[in-house]
């Protein structure tokens, strides 16, 4: 079995998913309304929520989510 390419990340999983998601907003917010610009929004929102399950996840209480 080969091993597969490993490098090391330079920004926490949260800190990349809310750079994400500005990036997706930004794109958007230079398209016009239709499919493409709310399947962004979309992912942007997506991203959000994943951010804050990643603190929640980390929280030294795992208290539930508000």
């Amino acid at each position: 079995m080969t091993e597969g390419r490993r490098f090391k990340q330079t920004m926490s999983l949260k800190e990349r998913l809310i750079s994400f998601a500005q990036e997706a907003r930004d794109e958007a917010a230079a398209l016009r309304p239709g499919a493409e610009q709310e399947d962004l929004l979309n992912k942007a929102r997506q991203a959000d929520t994943a951010a804050s399950i990643v603190d929640w996840v980390n929280s030294p209480g795992l208290q539930p989510p508000k």
